[in-house]
């Protein structure tokens, strides 16, 4: 399993996923608002320029079929 390094703190468990070459693979899964948090605190970015830094180099980082999952647990999404 891939780890994001630096974030052991955010790692909500492991997850089993389907690959395109029809495998289950291991995974790891984080809390995205725990890695923002940490960003806030220990960088001093922004709650905008931590999330934005999450989606672009840590759920945008393709690393294979054991790339972990990053989850917004308390994210509000449109239903309309």
């Amino acid at each position: 399993m891939l780890k994001i390094e630096g974030h052991d703190d955010a790692i909500i468990g492991p997850a089993m996923v389907w690959t395109e070459d029809g495998n289950l693979r291991d995974v790891l899964v984080y809390d995205a608002e725990k890695i923002r948090e940490k960003l806030m605190k220990r960088d001093g970015m922004t709650a905008e320029e931590a999330r934005e830094y999450i989606e672009f180099n840590i759920e945008g980082a393709y690393m294979g079929p054991h790339t972990a999952i990053v989850v917004w647990p308390n994210d509000e999404w449109d239903t309309e």
